[in-house]
């Protein structure tokens, strides 16, 4: 029995759950700086995140475990159906308990949130097409993240719902300049997936998975990597230059850029998909760094001004 969680805990992925929770730590903060926090809804947001990244990651090990990517040449952690830790049937299971889980904790999100009728039909919705989205990214007769889509689902999950959703769940009301966080908060979490993506190029190539990395080749999905630390980087400054951020405070907000320029120099250096797996954690690092310094600064601000 306890082989057998383990090689659940082993196929949820655990070590990602931070990365899910970045975009609701985002726009939690965008909402504290409203005055308009809810710590129901910051718990339940997390939960939910979290549940739909557990799904996501199962999903992926069923869907790449079953079409055979997931072979001895794969770079990186141990898939549980690839290694036999886990049945299909099993995983299945867990695909069915974890959507049942993520359905519950996302009903009582909108409930906590005390929506109108309208708000409750839309995020419903959303919440649906969240599930749908982290299923088929590697399931169906055709998966996007096959063809190279990947990216812009990350982008649009992980940033733009995941930021202005929860914000707006804590009561904040929305405006047009939260696009430029909730960009950025995105285009660090397509970067995660960029590096892991350029480790699986070779494999990934052989067996007909055409992610975004696949289709640039090694050198251009490098340049692509660069362009999106910068733009992340640029976006959340922007938006702090312009909701009437102290000098001061904006410019630390730059100190952030030091990881990243380490880490897109580290990008720069590597010749090969396999020298990449060693710079995914580092990665996943500077994400979490990035948004934790933004939200800091933010609340300074914040704070400084009450």
């Amino acid at each position: 029995m306890n082989r057998t969680l383990r090689a659940w805990a082993t196929a949820c992925r655990p070590k990602t759950l931070p990365l899910a929770c970045m975009s609701i730590l985002v726009g939690s903060a965008l909402a504290l700086s409203a005055g308009t926090l809810s710590w129901p809804v910051l718990a339940l947001s997390f939960c939910t995140a979290g549940l739909l990244q557990v799904l996501s990651n199962l999903a992926n090990d069923y869907g790449d475990g079953l079409r055979g990517v997931d072979d001895s040449n794969r770079l990186g952690p141990v898939r549980a159906l690839q290694s036999g830790m886990l049945t299909p049937a099993q995983l299945k299971l867990s695909l069915f308990i974890v959507a049942v889980l993520a359905i519950i904790s996302g009903l009582w999100l909108i409930q906590a949130a005390a929506l109108d009728a309208a708000d409750v039909l839309i995020f419903s919705l959303l919440g649906v097409l969240s599930i749908i989205a982290a299923l088929t990214y590697t399931l169906g007769r055709k998966p996007y993240g096959y063809a190279g889509l990947g990216d812009a689902s990350v982008w649009l999950f992980f940033g733009c719902l995941g930021v202005l959703g929860s914000c707006y769940l804590h009561g904040a009301a929305l405006h047009a300049s939260l696009l430029l966080p909730a960009s950025a908060c995105g285009l660090l979490a397509v970067a995660v997936l960029n590096v892991n993506n350029m480790r699986d190029i070779d494999n990934d190539r052989s067996h007909g998975k055409h992610t975004l990395a696949v289709r640039l080749g090694l050198s251009r999905a490098q340049l692509y990597h660069q362009a999106l630390l910068l733009a992340a980087l640029l976006l959340f400054f922007v938006y702090l230059t312009v909701s009437h951020m102290s000098i001061l405070l904006s410019l630390l907000f730059l100190l952030a850029g030091i990881p990243l320029h380490r880490h897109a120099k580290a990008i720069r250096r590597v010749q090969s998909s396999a020298q990449m797996a060693p710079l995914l954690p580092a990665m996943v690092g500077c994400s979490m760094l990035v948004n934790g310094w933004f939200c800091l600064v933010l609340l300074l601000q914040t704070f400084a001004t009450v």
